[in-house]
């Protein structure tokens, strides 16, 4: 897991804290700003604030420990003996700035800080998003909103952990409205908008990135990926792809009993309620340079057709896997419901 699921802002309310601290499972965060360590809270730290008549809505630091323990992170130390003596179930190791670096836990286990990728990321921002009716007649999809944010900026969220900061939006339908909105937010983002004239699909829009000039990651405005995309950069240069395709495990079980006939109707099999297991296309991408030269001129044309040329021509398309819970994709009503309980609950 990403060691981010593991640090919070003070200023978030204890209701967002509470969310994220369900999630990790471990029933720890420590506070930091600007990645420096300054407190922890705990489940036992909510309990004992709840019996007081906590406000859910006040902010973390209202119940914070300021006092946390932690070792350096050259620390020559036997970790788990100080936890046990110490009573704790997880330990922060930082650097000399400060600088939370890796996560200690009782079970053995640890997350460190994933390595600065400082890849470009590309969204497609462009479509009209007509499977989210009526909602996106009146908001284009990527602003969207998934609890108190926008389903894009929980996108760059996830890439900002990994120091991508150079962010593309290919934009179209509704395109100042989304211009307009990341222009006078308080964050410090700095996102190059791309202008199509014309809908030209993911690969048309795409066609538009002739400037790149090194390996990139894209991404739909529609989906969410929890993997570490340092590892998904590796595998795709290891293998020496053109273009990695993330793909998520998937299964689905028919509710039904299934029968299998030959074509003169005589019943050769039965199976009751098979379960199918398959790969989908999750609309997360990395993707070299030389893959915008296959793209024709002035066209309109999916990413996926230009990949179905790129095999046909011998090119090296990979696919990395990832599990089914970690790819959320609100590109129907129905899903775009499962992914606002998620960051309900």
């Amino acid at each position: 897991m990403n060691i981010q699921a593991y640090l919070i802002n003070e200023n978030i309310s204890v209701g967002e804290m509470i969310q994220k601290l369900d999630a990790n499972g471990k029933g720890i965060l420590f506070i930091c700003e600007k990645e420096q360590l300054k407190g922890v809270v705990s489940d036992g730290d909510i309990r004992r604030y709840m019996l007081r008549g906590g406000d859910m809505g006040q902010a973390v630091k209202s119940m914070a420990n300021y006092c946390p323990k932690f070792l350096p992170a050259d620390t020559k130390t036997d970790v788990q003996k100080y936890m046990r003596e110490c009573g704790i179930t997880a330990i922060p190791l930082v650097n000399p700035a400060g600088e939370v670096k890796k996560i200690c836990f009782d079970t053995g286990e640890s997350v460190q800080e994933f390595q600065t990728l400082k890849v470009p990321v590309v969204i497609m921002a462009g479509g009209k998003g007509t499977r989210l009716y009526p909602y996106t007649q009146i908001l284009p999809k990527p602003l969207i909103p998934i609890g108190e944010k926008t389903i894009t900026e929980r996108i760059i969220e996830q890439f900002s952990h990994f120091g991508c900061s150079d962010i593309t939006m290919i934009v179209n339908y509704k395109k100042k409205f989304i211009e307009a909105y990341f222009s006078e937010t308080d964050s410090d983002l700095k996102i190059d908008f791309v202008e199509e004239e014309t809908f030209g699909g993911t690969g048309g829009g795409l066609k538009l990135l002739q400037r790149m000039d090194s390996t990139f990651f894209m991404t739909n405005c529609d989906i969410l990926v929890d993997a570490d995309y340092g590892e998904i950069l590796s595998y795709h240069r290891k293998a020496g792809n053109i273009l990695t395709m993330v793909c998520a495990k998937k299964q689905i079980e028919i509710p039904y009993g299934t029968v299998e006939a030959d074509s003169e109707g005589r019943l050769q099999a039965l199976r009751e309620k098979p379960n199918f297991s398959f790969l989908t296309n999750t609309g997360f991408y990395i993707i070299e340079p030389e893959f915008l030269n296959k793209i024709p001129e002035r066209a309109f044309i999916h990413i996926t057709d230009v990949i179905d040329m790129c095999i046909k021509d011998g090119e090296c398309i990979g696919t990395y896997i990832v599990e089914e819970d970690d790819w959320m994709d609100m590109g129907q009503l129905d899903e775009l419901e499962k992914m606002r309980k998620k960051f309900e609950d």
